[in-house]
């Protein structure tokens, strides 16, 4: 399973050069990954969403929906925990804190886990990604602002939050899409792995490496990201995978960690430059977890599946 992780992740980097490269030959701009980057967010992310829960209804499926919804819950509860722990210590700044709690997952983990397990697994994926969705424009946001309060506007507007609440009703529901927007669903789902990642790597473009290599305090986040916060995931998970009784349970909470093991959310960056915080820093730390993660990934599979 680690070998198979590692070469999905490979492949998604292939994707990522395309991008880099188009840009670095003048074809494209920089800019231009805006546009690829509200494609995926209000096309292709709510298709998978929704194809995600187009499968036939089981009390075993709604369980196991109901399992990766908790694991969720948990580990996100578990995240604050340690985070207000390292930020007493290291006295973190709101970018590294919103760096360390919120993942890529929403990029990432819905083409992995349909290569890795099949398409009809995406719908646990789509639990983490409700949840964490939901912190962001809540906690995460607030954080960034530097103001309390929860936006429940951005949250109850949200493309996918939506998409999660019109794929519930057809998979609880005998309520069924037409074939033909069906397929339309299921064709842009397919595309929201190259599309996500050559955004990314168009964005990458511009990236001045020697200076994201200079910062000695990048090199801890990257640490705690994706190795220290995995490792506690491994456990969490584990542990709740074996004491579980609901059927597949490891299968299922391991989509529930390939979602927490991802790299940074391209999200913080973004939501620094809106507010005025070191978008550069979030850059950076989002480039050097990215670039890591095909080693940690796999690594983090492997400790889970032993």
């Amino acid at each position: 399973m680690a070998l198979i992780l590692m070469k999905q992740i490979i492949v998604l980097f292939l994707m990522m050069g395309c991008g880099l490269v188009v840009v670095k030959l003048g074809m494209l701009k920089v800019e231009d990954s805006k546009a690829l980057s509200v494609i995926t967010l209000y096309l292709l992310l709510p298709s998978v969403v929704i194809h995600s829960f187009d499968i036939e209804y089981t009390p075993e499926v709604m369980s196991g929906f109901l399992l990766a919804l908790a694991a969720a819950l948990v580990f996100h509860g578990i995240l604050f925990v340690i985070c207000t722990v390292l930020s007493s210590i290291f006295h973190l700044g709101a970018v590294e804190k919103c760096s360390l709690i919120y993942t890529n997952a929403g990029n990432i983990i819905m083409p992995l886990a349909a290569a890795l397990l099949g398409e009809e697994w995406q719908i646990y994926a789509t639990a983490f990604l409700a949840v964490q969705m939901t912190i962001l424009f809540s906690h995460g946001q607030s954080v960034m602002e530097g103001k309390p309060g929860i936006n429940w506007k951005k949250i109850v507007t949200n493309p996918n939050m939506i998409a999660v609440v019109a794929g519930l009703v057809l998979f609880l529901t005998p309520l069924q899409l037409p074939d033909v927007l069906a397929d339309t669903m299921t064709s842009m789902a397919r595309a929201v792995g190259p599309v996500s990642m050559i955004m990314l790597g168009m964005a990458l473009a511009d990236i001045e490496w020697k200076k994201l290599f200079t910062g000695k305090r990048v090199y801890g986040m990257v640490l705690a990201r994706m190795v220290l916060l995995p490792l506690v995931a491994v456990i969490f998970l584990r542990t709740w995978g074996t004491l579980s009784s609901v059927p597949d349970s490891r299968s299922i909470l391991l989509v529930t960690l390939l979602a927490a093991i991802t790299p940074t959310a391209a999200t913080i960056t973004q939501m620094a430059q809106l507010y005025n915080q070191d978008a550069a820093y979030a850059s950076a730390i989002n480039v050097m977890t990215t670039v890591v993660c095909v080693v940690t990934m796999p690594l983090m599979v492997m400790l889970y599946m032993m």
